[in-house]
């Protein structure tokens, strides 16, 4: 729950990470991907819609700018793959899944803003697997706030953020928001 349907009062909104420790949290991220694979060979970035896409993106830059190699990008909606889809009265609106690789030749690391209760990854997997059977899938996410639900764990964190279950955690990136930054609504709620 990222809190996305409240509107944002910066007055009841605690900053926890600002512009700056974004961008090195992905500078970082994009480092420990290249790391832990022995560079970027047979490596794709694949960036859960909205704000994950946004963040593959630019750890797709990253490991550019670092290693000088370009991998491949997609971009995964899971809408039609939400295991709570039924529940609401609302239509889902369905922006579309683009994965311009071949999935079964790749490691694949999915990327998401905020990492829950798990549901959104274990959707995104499922679509995942729909193109095919990558040799592997790893994940990184912008902020851990606990609290799964599912047997799910992020290979690669920028920011562990202890949270009550209530609360809300919010990523603004400049991309989609008027400012870049990380927060948590002070009352929880």
């Amino acid at each position: 729950m990222s809190g996305e349907g409240k509107k944002f009062d910066r007055s009841v909104w605690t900053e926890l990470m600002d512009a700056e420790q974004v961008d090195r949290s992905i500078t970082r991220i994009a480092h420990e991907i290249l790391e832990n694979n022995k560079g970027g060979k047979k490596l794709a970035i694949v960036g859960i819609r909205t704000r994950g896409e946004t963040l593959g993106q630019r750890i797709v830059s990253k490991i550019k700018e670092i290693d000088g190699v370009e991998i491949p990008f997609g971009v995964v909606d899971i809408t039609l793959y939400r295991d709570d889809l039924g529940q609401g009265a609302d239509q889902p609106v369905v922006q579309g899944t683009s994965i311009p690789f071949h999935v079964d030749d790749h490691k694949i690391v999915l990327v998401d803003d905020v990492l829950f209760t798990g549901r959104t990854i274990r959707a995104a997997l499922d679509a995942i697997i729909d193109f095919g059977r990558p040799q592997a899938v790893q994940l990184a996410v912008l902020c851990d706030r606990g609290h799964r639900e599912l047997p799910i764990r992020a290979d690669y964190v920028g920011k562990n953020i202890p949270t009550e279950r209530e609360q809300f955690v919010r990523v603004h990136l400049e991309d989609h928001d008027e400012e870049e930054g990380v927060f948590i609504h002070k009352s929880g709620k």
